[in-house]
C-alpha cells in the first residue's frame, strides 16, 4: 500500500544536498509531489520540505536520508495524522469563536482537545461546539501557582500545540520552557511595533495609518518570538482607539487562522528568532 509523508530537513548547507536527498527518493522509487527549499546564506543553513508518496517505511526512509545529510541535521519524516491543540482563553471571544467554527466546519487541520480559561465567561460558547471547557480561576493564587494548575491540566491531555486565543496573561519562563516551540500567540499589533498591553491605544496616540496583527511562537521575551504570519488594516485619524480595536479583531482571527494552517501542515521552520515558511 502506498504511503505519504512530509520530509522536513534543517541542516548546515553543503554542496550537492538536493541531489543526494533526491537520489534517496529516486532509489526508493518515491514520487515527489511537492518540494520547497531555501538556503540562508549568512547562517549557511539549508531548509527543505518535500512531500513524497510511494511504498516505504518511515524509519527506513529516515535512516537512508540521515546517511547523506550533514551531522546534527534536524530530520523529520511526518506521516499523515490529525494534530491536536489546546486553547487558552480569557474573556474575548472573537479568536476562539473563529477557531471553533472552522473546527466544526472541518476547515481546521486539527482536533481541539480542550479549552482552558482563567474566567468562565466563554464556557457556554465552547460547550455549544461540544468541546471540553475547563475553568481554572486565578483568584487566591500567585501567577506561578495558577500556572502549575494549568500545566497539570495540559499535561493530562494529548496535544501538539497550545494556542493562546487572546489569553491575556504573561506566561512565566518555566511555562514557556516546558512547552518550547509549541505555544502560538496572536498579538493585536503589527510587531515589532507596540508590544505589550493596549497596542491599539498606543497606535492611536502615535497616529499610525495601518494597524495589524501578528501570530508568533511564544518565547521568554514578551511579544518577540518567531513570527509565523502577519497582516495589516488601513486606518485614519477619524477612528478612535476603540474603533481601531474593533476593526483589528477581524485581522487578529484571520492571521491566527492562517498561522495555525501553516503550522498544522508542517510548513514552518523555526530558525533562531525567525521562521522559514514554505
Amino acid at each position: 500500500m502506498e504511503s505519504k509523508a512530509k520530509v522536513l530537513i534543517d541542516c548546515q548547507d553543503a554542496k550537492g544536498l538536493v541531489y543526494k536527498i533526491s537520489k534517496v527518493f529516486y532509489d526508493k522509487d518515491l514520487n515527489i509531489d511537492n518540494n520547497r527549499e531555501f538556503v540562508d546564506k549568512e547562517a549557511e543553513k539549508f531548509f527543505m520540505r518535500t512531500v513524497v508518496t510511494g511504498k516505504f517505511e518511515p524509519k527506513e526512509l529516515a535512516d537512508e536520508l540521515t546517511r547523506v545529510l550533514p551531522s546534527n541535521a534536524d530530520l523529520r519524516v511526518i506521516t499523515p495524522r490529525r494534530k491536536k491543540i489546546v486553547l487558552l482563553v480569557t474573556k474575548e471571544s472573537h479568536a476562539l469563536g473563529d477557531i471553533l467554527i472552522r473546527h466544526a466546519d472541518g476547515e481546521l487541520e486539527a482536533d481541539i482537545e480542550a479549552v482552558i480559561g482563567n474566567h468562565n465567561i466563554l464556557e457556554e460558547l465552547v460547550r455549544r461546539f461540544d468541546v471540553p471547557f475547563f475553568h481554572i480561576p486565578t483568584e487566591g493564587f500567585s501567577r506561578e501557582e495558577h500556572e502549575e494548575h494549568v500545566m497539570r491540566m495540559i499535561d493530562e491531555l494529548c496535544f501538539d500545540y497550545i494556542v493562546l486565543a487572546k489569553y491575556m496573561r504573561i506566561l512565566t519562563p518555566s511555562f514557556v520552557q516546558r512547552y518550547e516551540k509549541k505555544i502560538i500567540n496572536i498579538h493585536h499589533s503589527f510587531l515589532p511595533a507596540f508590544i505589550g498591553a493596549n497596542p491599539y491605544k498606543q497606535a492611536y496616540e502615535r497616529g499610525v495609518k495601518i494597524i495589524g496583527a501578528t501570530a508568533h511562537f511564544v518565547t521568554d521575551d514578551l511579544d518577540e518570538g518567531p513570527i509565523i504570519a502577519q497582516d495589516v488594516i488601513p486606518v485614519n485619524h477619524r477612528l478612535s482607539w476603540q474603533e481601531m480595536q474593533r476593526a483589528g479583531r477581524d485581522g487578529e482571527k484571520i492571521v491566527l487562522s492562517r498561522a495555525l494552517n501553516l503550522v498544522l501542515n508542517d510548513r514552518v521552520f523555526v530558525h533562531g528568532n525567525k521562521t522559514i515558511v514554505f
